[in-house]
């Protein structure tokens, strides 16, 4: 996800549409929209696919894992800045979170990402901000975040800035890629009210990675055999 503060989050959230940025010289109008993917058939194509630059195709664990959660209260969201799809955000209460995380009224956020020429807009926040609103009953939110990882996506950089905080790492190793580079896997925490109990994590089923989506840094290709992707340093 890339993220970016040079946009007021206030102004961000609350303004969906006809959001001004104004300098000197110019004034520019923007129109940014959340769409709830799941309610809507005409952007269906994103629910099998992130944005990533990759085919459309239903793969079949992420045809799979669609099955088992749309009626689990499962949400995939977009946002349209000037109608051009920029940015996704994904969740689901633990019991049907594509990560090991369990808890009490937690609701786990599977992915969350903003392309790089959206920037400056503050649309992570914008995201979070939704789906936060959209599950206010929720004891708290979970997710992980990645570092020391060779991809962009997920870090957990990116997750603090957020407001996610760490309660629990792991150290690890990818078997076939990057052989040799070691990097930390992050249980991230945002506690929604109070008191909230955070969460727990099942870390020996984090080592076989995630199989609901293709450009996901942990996922587990099919054509992999081994149990497990990751080693536990």
């Amino acid at each position: 996800m890339a993220v970016d503060e040079d946009f007021p989050s206030r102004e961000a959230s609350l303004g969906f549409q006809g959001i001004r940025k104004r300098s000197t010289v110019l004034m520019i109008s923007y129109n940014v929209k959340v769409i709830d993917i799941t309610k809507d058939i005409f952007y269906e194509k994103y629910l099998y696919r992130c944005l990533a630059p990759m085919p459309i195709r239903r793969h079949r664990k992420r045809r799979e894992y669609l099955q088992a959660v749309t009626e689990k209260n499962f949400h995939k969201k977009v946002v349209a800045l000037n109608e051009a799809i920029v940015g996704q955000i994904e969740y689901a209460p633990a019991e049907a979170s594509a990560y090991p995380i369990a808890g009490e009224g937690i609701v786990v956020m599977n992915c969350i990402w903003v392309l790089r020429r959206a920037k400056g807009h503050n649309l992570g926040r914008l995201l979070l901000d939704d789906m936060m609103r959209s599950e206010k009953n929720a004891h708290g939110f979970a997710t992980i975040g990645l570092e020391g990882h060779w991809s962009g996506w997920m870090k957990k950089d990116h997750m603090k800035w957020l407001g996610f905080r760490s309660i629990d790492s792991i150290e690890v190793t990818h078997k076939t890629k990057h052989l040799g580079e070691h990097f930390k896997i992050h249980l991230m925490w945002l506690p929604g009210v109070n008191g909230a109990e955070p969460p727990k994590w099942n870390e020996s089923r984090m080592l076989e990675g995630v199989s609901f989506c293709l450009a996901h840094p942990l996922y587990h290709p099919e054509s992999l055999k081994a149990r497990e992707i990751l080693s536990k340093i």
